[in-house]
């Protein structure tokens, strides 16, 4: 899998790409992640990006012919299976489009910054947009980074044990059940008996029981997706 990112502040993402999972990732050679800095496309010798919005609103917006030629460039050298535009207004990022996603083979993320960018790009060229949130951040290298991680750690190999990604939340329309380790009495905090009979039907039977009563108390709406 490649994955290129498309952003005005690259200093943003050297962090959350090169630790765990993800790194292990990259050092296997099972991904890799190019960061370009859309200012090396920018116009003129300041290498502008960005400029005043039409009608007169506030702050600024990153203009599209940086954007259009970093991006054809991209696409003359490889084809994408999507050109991914993060932004609030997208859809929802959830597990089964971080699934989807991990079959990709080439993905190209463009990270919003100020007001966002040209409507131009996301009407002639972006296939996907994506959101972490109904809410609203600097920019849009933070949830690249999410989608990284969500996407990364699916692709085989990346995890030892590769039966932990299938157990977690959201997998199945359901939360993950408690998880327990040593000591099995703490200050009088016992884990539950089922997990130290050594019986692994009984507890899986337990775990499944504690998914459905867990997502029905805490996401009754996921509940509801799967009828």
């Amino acid at each position: 899998m490649r994955i290129d990112i498309l952003t005005v502040v690259p200093e943003l993402l050297e962090s959350p790409l090169n630790y765990s999972i993800v790194k292990r990732a990259r050092e296997k050679g099972l991904v890799e992640i190019y960061i370009h800095n859309i200012r090396d496309y920018g116009k003129g010798s300041y290498k502008q990006v960005d400029d005043y919005p039409f009608g007169g609103d506030a702050g600024m917006v990153i203009m599209i012919e940086p954007v259009y030629n970093l991006i054809s460039k991209l696409k003359s050298e490889r084809d994408y299976d999507e050109i991914i535009y993060m932004s609030p207004d997208g859809e929802i990022l959830d597990q089964k489009m971080s699934n989807m996603l991990s079959c990709r083979q080439n993905l190209i993320l463009l990270c919003g910054h100020y007001k966002g960018v040209d409507h131009r790009i996301r009407e002639h060229l972006i296939t996907k947009e994506i959101s972490v949130g109904d809410y609203v951040l600097s920019g849009g290298e933070l949830p690249a980074a999410i989608l990284c991680d969500s996407i990364i750690r699916l692709v085989p190999g990346a995890i030892s044990d590769e039966t932990s990604a299938l157990s977690d939340s959201f997998q199945d329309n359901l939360l993950a059940p408690p998880v327990y380790t040593r000591p099995s009495d703490f200050k009088g905090w016992k884990v539950p008996d089922v997990l130290l009979s050594g019986n692994p039907k009984l507890i899986t039977e337990w775990q499944e029981s504690q998914s459905l009563e867990r997502t029905k108390r805490l996401r009754p709406n996921l509940s509801k997706e799967d009828n």
